[in-house]
């Protein structure tokens, strides 16, 4: 019987989406491609997600990477990357749906120290049972040990938690520590 609901917070509480600050500070598409592989889509975005270095920190090892005339835009992209993070619609209708069907709800997210700037934003963090930001424990998803490291935390059973992603591998990762998984794919919330 599911008594947790997991969900992950990008594409799934709030949108995440690089192109939006890409296409606001960069000119061309190559400058678009450029960052967006040196930074989102790089080692260095993981480091970051994996706490190893801060969020400030991204922009000095990128910038070893780009032409020198990038390196403003590039800057900005850092600092500002997360004005894309806005609330996926139904989603916080849907947490409270859950909450009142006798849920507990916690959120599991790979996300850099910057989670606690832009998250509070839009979500109250005390609603939330349980939070697991994957900089703070040195894991991301879809190694199973953040999973498990979750259910350890919060003193939950794999078997009676459902576990909400938008990337088809984490949630994979999160049946194969015991959970029930459902990939989001937009659209309309259900409850387990």
């Amino acid at each position: 019987m599911i008594k947790n609901v997991i969900l992950d917070m990008g594409n799934v509480l709030l949108s995440y989406d690089p192109d939006v600050i890409l296409n606001k500070v960069c000119e061309t598409e190559e400058e678009k491609q450029l960052i967006r592989t040196h930074l989102f889509e790089s080692e260095i975005w993981l480091m970051g997600d994996r706490g190893e270095i801060t969020n400030e920190q991204r922009y000095d090892l990128a910038k070893e990477h780009l032409p020198k005339e990038l390196h403003g835009k590039l800057k900005e992209c850092v600092e500002n990357w997360d004005i894309c993070m806005l609330p996926i619609p139904g989603a916080m209708e849907f947490c409270h749906r859950c909450r009142e069907a006798g849920y507990r709800i916690y959120v599991l997210s790979n996300a850099c120290n910057h989670f606690y700037d832009y998250f509070p934003r839009h979500y109250d963090l005390d609603f939330f049972d349980g939070v697991m930001v994957s900089s703070d424990v040195h894991l991301i998803k879809p190694d199973t040990r953040i999973y498990e490291l979750l259910c350890s935390t919060y003193d939950l059973k794999p078997e009676e938690c459902v576990f909400i992603d938008d990337r088809p591998e984490n949630v994979e990762a999160a049946e194969r520590a015991g959970m029930k998984g459902i990939v989001f794919e937009g659209g309309t919330f259900l409850l387990p």
